[in-house]
């Protein structure tokens, strides 16, 4: 597996990159003994959850969007360190209200609801709202501190349109100096984005967020495997 991960800012210019290389006591205690499976922290190893979280810029009290979550992989951490410091954790998860959207996604977002909706003593108060190739604004106008992609973009180059709209609708959620968050699959240097083979050119993603209005703040070979 070859993994990327990528700090985005939603500003005009550079700016010194706001990541964390402090301990979060929290943070390490939720990884290692929070809600998660041990299939899920059998993965670390090869995933860093607590490096690629810091390197991202991850803090207490931030309002995060997590974008098309899947199981739960990052929202088992993620949900409920924001809830004991005093943040917000959003899911942008399946759009119900686009005809398209298929059956299978449909229950996925219904799945994830009951989970992380129906414990708040663990979770807080988790948010999920429609993220698509039609959906409507993912939060308020500069609302978000962190928007974090987990290997998914790869899956979108194929819709025509859908990667552009997607990192518009970040850059509106995002407050100015917001971290746009991006971990995927890495192809080799001058690869087809559309390809379709689960792996997507690095440079690809840049300049796709930097059409968009976003500025490169760093760049991260932690869970790169030199394998590849």
């Amino acid at each position: 597996m070859r993994l990327s991960a990528a700090a985005l800012a939603a500003a005009a210019a550079p700016r010194a990159w706001a990541q964390s290389s402090a301990p979060d006591p929290l943070l390490r205690s939720i990884i290692d003994d929070g809600p998660r499976t041990p299939a899920d922290k059998a993965r670390d190893v090869w995933r860093h959850p607590e490096e690629s979280l810091l390197f991202w810029g991850l803090r207490p009290g931030l309002v995060v969007i997590e974008v098309q979550p899947g199981g739960g992989w990052w929202t088992d951490i993620l949900a409920p360190y924001l809830a004991r410091t005093g943040g917000r954790y959003i899911a942008a998860e399946a759009d119900l209200d686009d005809p398209a959207t298929g059956d299978a996604a449909r229950k996925a977002r219904s799945a994830f609801e009951a989970k992380y909706e129906g414990d708040r003593s663990l979770y807080g108060q988790v948010s999920v709202v429609g993220f698509g190739p039609r959906s409507g604004p993912l939060a308020p106008r500069g609302s978000v501190d962190l928007v974090l992609v987990s290997r998914e973009i790869h899956n979108w180059v194929r819709q025509a349109g859908f990667t552009q709209k997607a990192f518009a609708d970040f850059r509106e959620a995002l407050r100015p100096g917001g971290t746009l968050a991006v971990e995927d699959h890495r192809a080799a240097a001058g690869a087809d984005p559309a390809k379709g083979d689960g792996y997507i050119p690095e440079s690809y993603v840049i300049d796709q967020a930097v059409q968009a209005g976003f500025v490169l703040a760093a760049r991260s070979e932690i869970n790169a495997n030199p394998k590849d």
